[in-house]
């Protein structure tokens, strides 16, 4: 049998619903591969318990491509700069829910990343702007269509949503895409998207690929 993609959408601290979609997929560790879209952390109250089932499963050996989102992208940014003016960016971003996860965490610590166990800060040291495959670009918000991939601004990769969103464009391979949450997964030629807003009370959910099957959990 064919190898399988699994991709799964934006999951905020939301570990219950991770915990019960990984139980849902189909999924063969000896042969398929797990790509994770980004923000894994704030707004949802697990941010540990969410980073903890990522990093089991990166553990028991299996195939694991986790992407950076925008929470992560900022988060890194001001540990390696300590820029002042990206706090109150981070704290509207729901910053305060992860520091609560990981034990009431202080926002001195945010320079050090003392906070976090060695393997949680060794998992967002691993994530990727992108990953490409022959027939599809993974990526967390989406692409500018002028730019080449290889030099898209990280800050677009994680934080674009025009023109990405409104522009039908063909990449030269299908895009599957977080960031920006649908009621249900958009699908059309050239994208897919499917952050179907777990934070916010409703589904989170994956994608099967080539099978293009859904999977969600409540």
């Amino acid at each position: 049998m064919k190898s399988k993609i699994f991709a799964i959408g934006d999951i905020h601290g939301c570990a219950a619903k991770l915990s019960l979609l990984l139980k849902r997929l189909p999924f063969d560790p000896a042969r398929d591969t797990l790509v994770f879209l980004g923000d894994y952390l704030d707004r949802g109250p697990q941010v540990k318990e969410a980073l903890e089932q990522i990093c089991r499963l990166r553990r028991e050996g299996v195939h694991i491509v986790p992407l950076m989102g925008n929470h992560e992208y900022l988060l890194l940014e001001y540990h390696k700069t300590g820029d002042q003016a990206l706090l109150p960016y981070l704290r509207g971003l729901g910053l305060g829910n992860t520091l609560e996860s990981y034990g009431g965490a202080s926002l001195a610590q945010l320079t050090s990343l003392a906070f976090l166990p060695p393997e949680h800060r060794a998992f967002l040291d691993s994530l990727l702007p992108y990953w490409e495959t022959e027939e599809y670009i993974f990526v967390h918000a989406g692409l500018r269509h002028d730019q080449p991939l290889a030099e898209q601004d990280i800050s677009d990769l994680c934080e674009i949503r025009e023109p990405f969103l409104n522009a039908e464009i063909d990449y030269g391979k299908q895009v599957i895409f977080g960031h920006s949450s649908f009621a249900t997964p958009l699908v059309t030629p050239y994208r897919i998207g499917i952050d179907t807003g777990a934070v916010y009370g409703n589904l989170l959910t994956a994608v099967e690929l080539p099978g293009l099957r859904f999977y969600h959990a409540a």
